[in-house]
């Protein structure tokens, strides 16, 4: 192995540690990131992405909760709905996340995509409000398919919702909550890709 291929893969290696560090601190985290991670690669492929572009969404995504490992157990696995206080403190993860992840230069790209992903098309997300082609399109990929298996996965205060409710949801909100380009980019192939992959969890 040349040296170039073994610095590749000390990286990924320090990246799958990263990801086992958030799930060891957040229970609902486990495997989110692995599903959000590859519903994002779907969509990137399906709007032409290749290369580093690819490689740099589908790390956003495994990291895009990173964050969450500076904010406290008691708000991270409540049983139950977040106080708004506790809820701002939870809006502060994409911040610490950024925080964490710019101290390397080779992973600036990918700081920003983890800062914005809870940003809307509308301009009413957070951290920064920013909106619509503003935000970073990996950050604007992630946020759909964070928003899909958040409402696919069963919650301490809820069940996982039907479907048929989720697809709707994100077609609702499509230039709303969501890129209206990228919702229109997921055919019925996709999502009976992803419906298939809920099914065998």
């Amino acid at each position: 192995m040349n040296f170039f291929a073994l610095r590749r893969d000390i990286f990924h290696d320090i990246i799958e540690c990263l990801i086992a560090a958030i799930e060891a601190k957040d229970v609902y985290t486990k495997g989110h990131s692995t599903r959000v991670a590859d519903m994002s690669v779907d969509l990137a492929k399906k709007i032409g992405l290749r290369g580093k572009e690819l490689e740099t969404i589908h790390i956003a995504a495994h990291l895009h909760d990173i964050g969450k490992i500076g904010i406290s157990d008691q708000i991270l696995n409540k049983k139950g709905k977040l106080l708004p206080h506790e809820f701002e403190i939870i809006k502060m993860h994409p911040v610490i996340g950024y925080n964490i992840l710019s101290k390397s230069k080779r992973l600036r790209e990918i700081a920003r995509i983890v800062l914005y992903h809870h940003e809307r098309w509308d301009g009413k997300g957070y951290p920064e409000g920013l909106k619509g082609t503003n935000i970073p399109l990996g950050a604007r990929l992630i946020s759909i398919c964070d928003s899909i298996d958040a409402m696919a996965s069963k919650r301490p205060y809820r069940e996982a919702l039907p479907w048929e409710q989720i697809k709707n949801e994100i077609i609702v909100n499509k230039g709303l909550q969501f890129d209206p380009v990228l919702v229109d980019e997921i055919d019925d192939f996709l999502w009976e890709k992803w419906r298939k992959m809920y099914e065998s969890y």
